[in-house]
């Protein structure tokens, strides 16, 4: 394993392209498909142990790294009810068109399951997929009462899955959550891999957001595992300092040009951090 001192961090040599075959099933904004030869190489040696990702979103890393054991948690619950059900077998019998009309009102059946609390099970996750594949730019944003608020994405086409069959033999060994991350069973053999909300303004992923307090607690959390961590964020001067007084080894990466609200491309630059490599 190479020593990752501060700097600009590049693949392994002769590191082999993940086989990402199986690919996320969600649009998901923010998502770290990017960073799979980056994190590849700082996996393999440790991949005889139980992968964890506090933080899991659309799935990118998990699914390329493929581990035999996995627990995947997120603070987002309706993202939990959708892998759990695709995990047990979801049948794909919604109606799914790239339609106004037709999201408008998914979208209020979605946020009346949420008001009454029914929001679990197969018909939920299906509405799930189908607001965040149909929704604007793949954002997953609720509002202050949980009630998903992301307006129609007005796709040229979409190419929706009808057929999601291949997933729970992928998924068989591993553990989905729904809990605050220091309520997550860790084993001191872990090899934990986060990537929180990125430390900007907008944090309203999910009712409640995630703060600065959330983001200390979540680093100070992951400096006290004792198995390996790879910890990935936005690389605000803050979130620097903050991670290297826990001890992390902090390099930099280039992360991938995306589309912003005003229609300007930029990229942000991340920090990946690392501790018991």
């Amino acid at each position: 394993m190479r020593n990752l001192d501060e700097g600009s961090f590049e693949p392994s040599e002769g590191s082999k392209p993940v086989d990402t075959l199986l690919r996320p099933p969600l649009k998901w904004a923010g998502g770290k498909r990017w960073l799979l030869p980056y994190l590849a190489p700082l996996w393999r040696p440790h991949a005889s142990r139980r992968y964890v990702e506090p933080f899991c979103g659309g799935l990118a890393c998990a699914l390329g790294l493929k581990p035999k054991s996995a627990l995947l948690n997120d603070i987002n619950p309706h993202l939990i009810n959708f892998y759990t059900e695709l995990k047990h077998g979801l049948d794909a019998t919604l109606r799914m068109r790239n339609d106004e009309a037709t999201f408008y009102t998914h979208r209020s059946r979605f946020n009346d399951m949420v008001r009454k609390r029914k929001w679990q099970g197969a018909e939920a996750a299906q509405l799930f997929y189908y607001l965040n594949r149909t929704g604007f730019n793949g954002l997953c944003r609720f509002n202050r009462s949980g009630e998903f608020n992301v307006p129609f994405g007005q796709h040229n086409s979409i190419n929706y899955i009808t057929d999601f069959s291949r997933f729970p033999a992928a998924l068989e060994n591993w553990t989905f959550t729904n809990s605050d991350i220091e309520s997550l069973p860790l084993d001191r053999k872990d090899f934990v891999y986060a990537d929180p909300p990125y430390d900007v303004e907008f944090t309203t992923y999910s009712a409640g957001g995630f703060s600065w307090d959330d983001q200390i607690r979540t680093a100070e959390w992951l400096a006290a595992h004792r198995g390996p961590v790879v910890l990935s964020n936005q690389a605000t001067p803050r979130i620097v300092r903050l991670y290297k007084k826990l001890g992390f080894k902090v390099s930099y990466l280039e992360g991938p040009r995306r589309i912003s609200c005003n229609g300007n491309r930029s990229a942000a630059r991340e920090v990946l951090a690392t501790k018991g490599l």
